[in-house]
């Protein structure tokens, strides 16, 4: 797969740790920056990036660092078709993808290590929706309200 990455300055430095876990992985990485150098790197337009990629089809799924994983996330979740979750624990990491089509795994810089990161990743990567007819009807449900408020064009 390929899976996008982003990341604010506070978050650049995991991200790229990260970026060498989704190699060893098997998958490829696409670096949408962040590099840390630039303290007014604001995590929205990362989030816009990795959205739109995965949104364009250029991405598969992606990876979005900041401080706490809040701002990111709901940055990302702006962008119609992308549906980001912040995952501290690997059981969150895989059941988003599997019951909700989670695409974009958010993590929090400053709230989880650099030895639990990669387990999160593992987990997202490894995970597949499940499809069963209870998860479709839940997405359904959530595309209409994007829908409803205009979300989808």
């Amino acid at each position: 797969m390929k899976i996008a990455l982003g990341a604010d300055h506070a978050g650049a430095e995991l991200k790229n740790q990260l970026i060498e876990t989704v190699r060893a992985l098997g998958h490829e990485p696409i670096d949408f920056g962040g590099d840390g150098s630039d303290k007014s790197d604001d995590y929205p337009q990362y989030a816009e990036r990795v959205g739109e990629a995965i949104r364009a089809g250029d991405a598969e799924r992606g990876i979005l660092v900041c401080g706490s994983g809040v701002g990111v996330s709901v940055a990302a979740n702006k962008i119609p078709d992308v549906r980001a979750a912040i995952c501290h624990d690997t059981y969150s990491a895989h059941q988003g993808v599997e019951h909700d089509d989670m695409n974009v795994l958010v993590l929090g810089a400053r709230i989880i290590g650099s030895e639990l990161a990669p387990e999160l990743v593992r987990a997202f990567l490894g995970a597949n929706f499940s499809g069963e007819a209870r998860h479709v009807r839940r997405l359904n449900q959530v595309k209409a309200i994007e829908k409803k408020y205009g979300v989808h064009e």
